[in-house]
């Protein structure tokens, strides 16, 4: 649900709308996102805010949690989603301070919705790198509903095949110039030829216009291969039910990794173009890509497995050294 359109502090009315949920009030001005909850109430920078939101109601709440900073955030139950305050805080949870409610997951996805309609601003696109956006700052401006309502691209088989995702016909980005756009040659034995497929799937993915949103490009069974560009800061912190793999195809990210439940440090990670790097179970982490850079994640979509984990089933990490 949303109320009407409430002056902030600044002592001038700036055409935000407050939004609200259970026991929850999200409330703009023209520099921060303020999150009020039974106790208290917590704040982020707006625009860090929107992008963290964007990723979570695009990726529909994603695979375990998504930390929009190191208090707030969403864990995905797949079908109800738990909305937090400090739960994976050490602080928070010494202190008896955190505070957790639980949604069905499309209620909460339509007033996530709701609040990124009303919140972003004309020329602010929260899925792009800075360098390609507007600024969200200031009174309400217009809306950019074309960027917030993009689809999350996901082939069924493979890009390119027929009635599967279609080539990408955006223009190569600006710091992918440089990416080779031939097209594979194939060369299938007789009565194959319907059955045999490539693509450049370089050049397919440097065409993406949006940075840290994997897609699938291709799908064999739980087996997803997911693609994605990411310049800057990981606008989230993702806390896994799973383990991931990472392929580095080129440049460079930075990683921190920490303890999923409690945020400590464990590592940091840089990966350089040929690395592959096993993100555990129970970790959360960030990435810092200086340059666009071209991220291969595999995913394993069963979904068994966050209970395996969960249970001790599975170990949270894929091999024992």
């Amino acid at each position: 649900m949303s109320t009407a359109a409430t002056p902030m502090t600044t002592g001038k009315t700036l055409g935000y709308k407050t939004h609200a949920i259970g026991s929850f009030q999200f409330g703009r001005d023209e520099y921060f996102a303020h999150i009020h909850y039974p106790g208290g109430r917590h704040i982020m920078q707006v625009d860090a805010f929107l992008r963290a939101l964007m990723r979570d109601v695009a990726w529909g709440f994603f695979y375990g949690t998504v930390n929009f900073d190191t208090v707030f955030g969403t864990v995905n139950h797949y079908g109800t989603v738990e909305m937090f305050i400090g739960l994976f805080n050490e602080g928070y949870r010494a202190n008896n301070r955190h505070f957790v409610e639980t949604f069905e997951a499309k209620d909460l996805k339509a007033v996530f919705e709701g609040m990124l309609e009303d919140w972003t601003n004309e020329g602010f696109d929260p899925f792009a790198a800075p360098d390609e956006t507007g600024t969200v700052y200031g009174a309400k401006k217009g809306n950019n509903s074309k960027a917030i309502k993009r689809q999350r691209l996901i082939a069924n088989r493979m890009v390119g095949l027929p009635g599967d995702l279609t080539f990408r016909t955006e223009p190569l980005n600006r710091q992918f110039q440089d990416v080779p756009t031939d097209k594979p040659e194939v060369h299938a034995e007789k009565g194959f030829e319907n059955e045999v497929h490539a693509f450049n799937f370089f050049d397919y993915v440097c065409r993406s216009d949006v940075t840290w949103n994997p897609s699938v490009v291709s799908c064999v069974k739980d087996s997803q291969f997911c693609a994605t560009t990411e310049e800057h800061v990981l606008p989230i912190t993702h806390g896994n039910d799973r383990v991931e793999w990472f392929i580095q195809a080129t440049d460079e990210i930075i990683w921190d990794v920490d303890d999923r439940a409690t945020g400590r440090p464990r590592a940091k990670v840089t990966m350089k173009a040929g690395d592959v790097a096993a993100m555990p179970a129970d970790i959360r982490h960030r990435g810092y890509s200086p340059k666009r850079s071209l991220l291969i994640v595999w995913e394993n979509n069963d979904a068994s497995l966050p209970q395996q984990y969960a249970s001790g089933k599975l170990t949270p990490y894929p091999v024992a050294f």
